[in-house]
């Protein structure tokens, strides 16, 4: 199997195409907006994994995940734990601590929704992040759940600070299971009581010491596709190794590359904090190891052994950013701000 041709398997993949919508989305909602009005499109930036409200001395942080209706059908218990689990996720991933979550719940009878909120129950309980209202329906003909979430940071963790020379950290709980026939590695579920809450605490503590300012945590986009929302939102590019990224024994390589982990993140830290970020990691059990470099290209290169190949050039087409104005298309909308400056953090989570 060449890598070329897994390239193309992962940029065809459900996990990378939903992430392209995001841009029709986006550009959608900027196009309903009055013209004098669309800096707005820009001020509120695309891509990272919570909306970011500055407080006092540090952010609210507000988020909200959706489950995918054929998972809720077909694991109604395991899609209530993880709609939590994704959204605490999230938190930590801009640096923050959760504080509460509500659900949007639809079912066809209560019977019908009782496995799903016995696993939101079990996630609520095994984080220690409580469920505090929500909105329920009873009476409707299909299956859908949505879980939002607010948090507290004091320093960020951001998408938008991935920077020429730093080097790509991937960091994930090996100690886990896939949910056949699904791509999410399950290292949460049975887990030691407190483990999973202090294994997140990392995540914070990087931000407040001041050792990593880029961060994202892994998706339904898989390990590669999340590295791209990352360096996207950046301006950035990056080489990265395949043979590096920490993987668990026995498991298909290319099921690994588009697994949805846990626990499983990606920074970009300065080489000068790299051997701490990843000591912190190691002291929890957490699998860490630096990927690839961060480059000043627009261009991410993937390398297998001898083997390299593009995995997406940025400059060619947007990963899930809108697309460029031009001075031919005045209603298009701009995109290619890297972001809202370093005190205005009014994000516009990826989805």
């Amino acid at each position: 199997m060449s890598l070329g041709a897994m390239i193309a398997r992962l940029c065809a993949s459900r996990g990378f195409l939903h992430k392209n919508d995001i841009a029709d989305v986006v550009a959608t909602l900027a196009e309903r907006l009055p013209r004098g009005e669309r800096d707005l499109a820009q001020a509120v930036a695309v891509g990272d994994d919570c909306a970011a409200i500055r407080d006092g001395d540090g952010y609210l942080l507000f988020a909200i995940e959706g489950m995918v209706s054929d998972f809720v059908e077909a694991m109604p218990w395991f899609a209530g734990y993880s709609s939590v689990m994704v959204n605490i996720s999230d938190v930590y991933a801009m640096g923050g601590r959760p504080l509460a979550v509500v659900d949007a719940l639809w079912s066809d009878g209560i019977g019908a929704a009782d496995q799903v909120l016995a696993g939101m129950a079990a996630a609520s309980v095994a984080y220690g992040v409580p469920v505090v209202g929500g909105h329920s329906n009873v009476r409707s003909t299909q299956s859908q759940l949505a879980v939002a979430i607010l948090g507290r940071a004091q320093a960020l963790l951001s998408s938008f600070d991935a920077r020429p020379g730093d080097r790509l950290l991937m960091a994930v709980d090996l100690r886990g299971r896939f949910e056949d026939p699904y791509p999410f590695w399950n290292a949460s579920v049975g887990a030691p009581e407190g483990r999973l809450r202090a294994d997140l605490d990392v995540l914070p503590s990087l931000a407040e010491d001041a050792l990593c300012a880029a961060a994202k945590d892994i998706s339904m986009a898989g390990t590669l596709g999340t590295a791209l929302m990352l360096l996207e939102c950046s301006g950035v590019g990056a080489r990265i190794d395949l043979g590096a990224m920490p993987r668990p024994a026995g498991v298909d390589f290319e099921r690994w590359l588009t697994a949805f982990p846990s626990f499983g993140f990606l920074l970009s830290v300065r080489e000068e904090h790299m051997q701490e970020v990843i000591a912190r990691f190691a002291a929890r059990s957490l699998a860490c190891a630096a990927i690839g470099t961060v480059t000043a290209s627009r261009e991410v290169i993937v390398q297998q052994g001898e083997e390299s190949a593009p995995l997406w050039n940025f400059d060619e087409a947007p990963f899930m950013r809108a697309r460029e104005k031009n001075a031919a298309d005045p209603d298009a909308v701009d995109a290619q701000a890297t972001g809202a400056p370093r005190d205005h953090h009014s994000i516009r989570t990826e989805a």
